[in-house]
């Protein structure tokens, strides 16, 4: 049992559940502030010299300052990302959700109280959004999911794999054409992927003894498999690995014994529970 599964057995009763829904009302409540009192936004700031000074409730407030303006593309692009935290909501449950966008978070706190004393002539406090959070969901999300399409802007037919690459060219830009506050802001939203990433790879698979245990194993399979015999199957289409290239599948934990499924099916099917 890993350091996380510690922690969400002991405290995975204090998750918030129907966190991507809360993110998008904070951002709604971002734009009204922007609109109807534009004025407001400058006390909501992540400022850590005014934090010092007393106004505590910008270690908070600063998720509440919207991104960019307001227009057609920025609805759209709401709904991609609620959309997106619905879907890694439900496959990594709420409190490991809770885990990566408070991490998301605090990081981008840590990462702007660093900047501003050790850089300050450089800060820029309205570099500081949840912009980049939302970023780092969606990389995830193209991370576990890379062969799910999307429907882009409603229209257009696109694997996540593809727009996972967009995502990360942009940041890349963004890092060399921006600030050195854009690239603290971008850094440290972006830490809890990396960290996700990292401890997704098992790193022992490329140790010499397990290459050679895993090349005795499939040569052992080799002799006992039948030929176009297939290791995966969804439990309610039936298709398997030879059907594309394109499938993936899962174990669903809910169901009660070994079922797996495509993942046009991992969160559609109705849950095999045993009397």
């Amino acid at each position: 049992m890993n350091f996380l599964d510690k922690l969400e057995r002991k405290y995975g009763r204090y998750a918030i559940p129907n966190l991507p829904a809360i993110m998008i009302a904070l951002y709604a409540a971002g734009y009204l502030i922007m609109y109807m009192m534009p004025q407001l936004l400058s006390y909501l700031t992540l400022h850590p010299g005014l934090i010092m000074r007393g106004q505590v409730w910008r270690i908070i407030s600063w998720i509440l300052v919207p991104p960019g303006r307001f227009d057609l593309f920025t609805i759209v692009m709401l709904y991609f990302y609620f959309s997106v935290g619905k879907t890694m909501e439900r496959t990594w449950g709420d409190f490991r959700f809770n885990v990566y966008v408070l991490s998301g978070i605090l990081f981008t706190v840590i990462g702007a109280f660093l900047l501003y004393y050790f850089g300050g002539a450089y800060y820029n406090s309205l570099a500081f959004s949840t912009y980049y959070i939302n970023m780092s969901i969606c990389l995830a999300f193209a991370f576990t999911y890379p062969n799910i399409e999307v429907l882009l802007y409603f229209l257009i037919p696109i694997k996540m794999k593809w727009i996972g690459i967009l995502y990360a060219a942009t940041l890349v830009y963004s890092m060399f054409s921006g600030g050195l506050s854009t690239r603290i802001a971008i850094f440290s939203a972006l830490l809890n992927f990396l960290i996700y990433f990292l401890s997704s790879r098992d790193m022992r698979r490329f140790r010499p003894n397990e290459i050679h245990r895993r090349q005795e194993f499939k040569r052992n399979v080799q002799k006992v498999q039948p030929r176009g015999g297939t290791r995966h199957k969804c439990a309610v289409c039936g298709r398997t690995e030879n059907d594309g290239a394109h499938l993936e599948f899962r174990y669903c934990s809910k169901c009660d014994g070994n079922y797996e499924y495509c993942q046009d099916h991992l969160f559609t099917h109705q849950h095999i529970k045993k009397k």
